[in-house]
């Protein structure tokens, strides 16, 4: 499985990014290994996850989301957790 995320930085920001293993990606996020975006705005929330079949699809996904302005992010972000 290939899985989609959202991380809400220290800063407030929002990093998206995909990984095949997103408990060792949050854990390389959260230790300061991960991108360099999120190293320096530690610490990081996971607040979004979608769950793909192939990476393929996981990076398709990863792509459209980060085209989504804050406001567009921040509303499916509040989808999910209205569910």
């Amino acid at each position: 499985m290939c899985y989609v995320y959202i991380l809400k930085c220290a800063d407030n920001t929002l990093y998206t990014g995909w990984t095949n293993d997103l408990d060792k990606r949050l854990n390389a996020h959260l230790s300061g290994r991960g991108a360099k975006y999120t190293r320096c705005r530690l610490p990081v929330e996971l607040v979004y996850t979608e769950e793909y079949e192939d990476k393929r699809s996981a990076q398709k996904r990863e792509y459209e989301i980060k085209q989504l302005t804050r406001k567009q992010k921040l509303q499916l972000i509040e989808q999910v957790n209205l569910t």
